[in-house]
């Protein structure tokens, strides 16, 4: 198969590290000869070394990376598969030259966990013009087309988790202080917190300071700016700064941290695979219809009551109940639920087909009845 996926970048890197993990999962997975149309080339090369910002084109991991500017080369027309991430809408001429190849069209909508997603998944939408656009909508059940993870992501999650050196000598080499990975290794808690600026993230350092269990505290250069300050308190968690590193990466310190606090939809899956208790900030909405989709999560994710208490307190910052919901979800038997929970929670999601997998059968599948 050929394949273009079309990729804007609205949050800055939930959209990018979505469409480039699926990118590569086609062509390292299924031998796809895929074209990745990215419109910010900076925002992507903030999560990708190697990444040149100002070039047109550029091929890394086997993957062809077109700049998607105002004005696209008119030679670059469709091919087998065109994915277009979010509705973003391809190119006029582009969608031009679908007329005369009629590919399979996907649009590769958001994650959700409501229920309607299972009846949409798969639909086709029939054009004016004679095109079929298909929605494919990622999910955590068999009737959606899952969620990106790729092959043998267990086995090697599990080995840095079962070796605390390979863990610290992993977060030495992202620059984390020796006198931190020291307090790891005397048991310390480790939490990463990459978040959108409406995060309580003050509330959570006073609850980290509370607890009287020591906290190490992992967070992207650019996050959260101000921790620095709050940290200096008496019993505050030890600061890490992090720099912005490639995805494989940021899924090694989400499986080096015990709790991770995650943003948007990319770095949320991630941590579901981390195996860890986590905390979703959702991406907002207008009315709020974001907390509607956040409880349609909460009703499938088997953690206790108090882990679903402070995750909607990270929600809704404005209650003010972010560091006492903190306290609740870390007393030891609260916690010690919620660790199982994520267990069973990655055991169940992993046990359905990714979400790669899904989509390349389906394209085959639209192939074959062209």
């Amino acid at each position: 198969m050929q394949a273009d996926i079309f990729c804007r970048v609205v949050d800055n890197y939930g959209d990018i590290g979505v469409c480039w993990r699926l990118a590569r999962r086609l062509a390292q997975g299924r031998g796809w000869d895929v074209r990745l149309w990215v419109d910010d080339l900076a925002s992507f090369a903030h999560i990708q070394p190697g990444i040149q910002a100002q070039s047109a084109r550029q091929s890394l991991n086997g993957v062809d990376i077109v700049h998607w500017s105002p004005t696209p080369d008119p030679t670059l027309t469709a091919r087998d598969v065109v994915i277009e991430a979010f509705a973003c809408d391809p190119p006029p001429a582009f969608i031009d030259s679908m007329r005369h190849t009629h590919p399979a069209w996907i649009n590769l909508e958001y994650l959700s966990a409501e229920a309607w997603v299972e009846s949409c998944h798969g639909l086709p939408s029939q054009r004016p013009d004679g095109l079929v656009k298909h929605f494919f909508f990622p999910g955590f059940t068999a009737a959606t087309g899952g969620l990106l993870r790729e092959p043998g992501l267990t086995r090697e999650r599990d080995a840095l988790q079962a070796s605390v050196d390979q863990q610290n000598d992993f977060l030495r080499s992202l620059g984390v202080d020796d006198a931190l990975l020291l307090q790891r290794r005397d048991g310390a808690r480790t939490v990463s917190l990459f978040c959108y600026p409406t995060a309580p993230a003050h509330d959570l350092i006073q609850a980290l300071a509370a607890d009287p269990r020591r906290s190490v505290l992992l967070v992207p250069q650019g996050v959260a700016p101000g921790l620095e300050a709050a940290c200096t308190a008496p019993g505050a968690p030890l600061l890490a700064r992090l720099p912005f590193v490639a995805q494989p990466d940021f899924d090694r310190v989400l499986w080096s941290s015990d709790l991770n606090f995650v943003r948007g939809e990319d770095s949320f899956v991630r941590a579901a695979w981390a195996a860890r208790p986590l905390v979703w900030q959702i991406y907002a909405q207008e009315e709020n219809a974001h907390l509607e989709k956040l409880e349609a999560w909460l009703a499938r994710y088997p953690a206790p009551e108090s882990a679903h208490a402070l995750i909607r307190a990270w929600n809704q910052p404005e209650t003010g109940q972010t560091a006492s919901a903190v306290a609740a979800a870390m007393a030891p038997a609260h916690w010690k639920a919620w660790v199982q929970a994520a267990t069973k929670w990655d055991a169940e999601q992993a046990a359905l087909p990714d979400l790669a997998e899904n989509l390349a059968d389906f394209c085959a599948d639209l192939a074959k009845k062209r």
